[in-house]
């Protein structure tokens, strides 16, 4: 019996490469391929593969998140995709979980098989499933901790500093991050960046805007419940009045956690 096979990955040229690889294994039977998450837990559910090569970092909903929809008895096995996440990888290899880190040869890519065999096997889909999010809560922990997010642009991976991002605004299936004069595309969703932020130094005000208090300058009300967030460098960002309250119970404890100057 063919081992229904689900290929994840924004990138079309991974997509081919991992296609091209598996050719020469014959057990594996290519069910589709996906671009985003969404498409990906459509055809999870109608094609109910046996293996999924999942890129961690997509538009729309991430890897993660697409793990997160899968229903626990039909969990697939998973070997993960990734660029560059250093904290994904540790915590893949700790748990003994299959990844390719991209780029990846053929001798890499059989490796990651013949793990899919011996391991792959012998779990049951909860286990799988419960597996899976003790790796995926790991690294959410790591990705909060560390005081860096990483940018690919073009042939260029920028470290950005968390403490340099002034404000952040949705872009369709992007983040637009704004720090001093330069603005940084990341492909990820404002809710998976909320949770990589630190919220005693970061807020939501509004579904498709976060900012950082200590870039906020002047608050101001407006008609109807609004108000107006203007930053140090003069931009003014709209806050829905959903979000006030959150606002200014986050910019309350950070003042009353600041250190007291002595008078």
């Amino acid at each position: 019996m063919k081992l229904r096979t689900l290929i994840v990955d924004d990138e079309l040229l991974s997509r081919k490469k991992i296609r091209a690889f598996l050719q020469e294994y014959p057990e594996f039977q290519v069910v589709g391929e996906c671009a985003d998450g969404e498409q990906a837990l459509a055809d999870i559910k109608a094609h109910k593969p046996d293996l999924i090569f999942l890129d961690v970092q997509m538009p729309g909903r991430n890897g993660f998140e697409v793990l997160d929809g899968i229903e626990d008895k039909c969990a697939p096995a998973v070997i993960f995709v990734t660029a560059f996440d250093k904290y994904a990888v540790r915590a893949f290899e700790v748990r003994a979980l299959d990844y390719l880190l991209k780029p990846f040869n053929k001798a890499r890519f059989a490796e990651s098989l013949n793990r899919f065999h011996e391991r792959g096997a012998r779990l049951s889909g909860a286990d799988r499933k419960a597996e899976l999010k003790a790796v995926l809560q790991e690294i959410q922990k790591e990705a909060r901790d560390s005081e860096r997010i990483v940018v690919k642009s073009g042939s260029r991976i920028i470290f950005l500093h968390k403490r340099s991002i002034e404000w952040v605004e949705a872009q369709g299936d992007y983040v637009k991050l704004h720090s001093g004069k330069e603005c940084h595309l990341l492909r990820e969703t404002m809710t998976a960046l909320s949770d990589r932020l630190d919220p005693g130094c970061f807020a939501r005000i509004h579904r498709s805007r976060i900012v950082n208090l200590d870039y906020i300058r002047e608050i101001r009300a407006l008609w109807g419940g609004d108000c107006a967030v203007l930053m140090r460098d003069g931009t003014e960002l709209t806050m829905s009045r959903t979000y006030r309250a959150s606002l200014q119970a986050a910019l309350y404890r950070q003042h009353s956690l600041a250190p007291r100057t002595k008078e």
